[in-house]
């Protein structure tokens, strides 16, 4: 599959896989950062995608910067947005964390999606799991 990238900044490190068969996109920092412990900040890729309905840009962490206490917050992107595509990024760690100029922050995957049409309904049919959440299926 083939979309369309629009650099928006001359800077702009176009995403691209590490590995061939690799699914995410690395997507690197355009500036140097250091986010504090409890902090969080948006890191601004420099580029625009179109890609076809029934499809979703959705950003994934980097194993790398998880690892260092660093997650990511939101990055669902929906095939009608031409804007430009960031990683917001918090420090959930007890230390500060430095991103540099050029350091991956994150991934991008392109994943197909369902676009649903929702039938209200006051009856919903019987499930093994039914209402149960969260630890439903107990620690062993």
């Amino acid at each position: 599959m083939k979309i369309k990238i629009k650099k928006l900044k001359e800077n702009t490190k176009l995403p691209k896989y590490a590995h061939p068969g690799d699914v995410g996109l690395d997507l690197y920092a355009m500036e140097t950062m250091t986010i504090k412990p409890g902090e969080h900040y948006r890191f601004w890729h420099g580029f625009a995608l179109e890609f076809p309905e029934g499809y979703a840009a959705i950003i994934m962490y980097k194993s790398s910067i998880s690892k260092a206490g660093l997650t990511k917050m939101g990055g669902i992107f929906d095939a009608g947005f031409r804007g430009e595509y960031n990683t917001h990024l918090i420090n959930l760690s007890d230390q500060p964390y430095t991103i540099e100029e050029g350091d991956k922050v994150a991934q991008l995957i392109i994943f197909p999606v369902s676009i649903v049409e929702l039938e209200e309904t006051d009856i919903l049919s019987e499930s093994a799991r039914g209402k149960d959440g969260f630890g439903s299926t107990g620690k062993k």
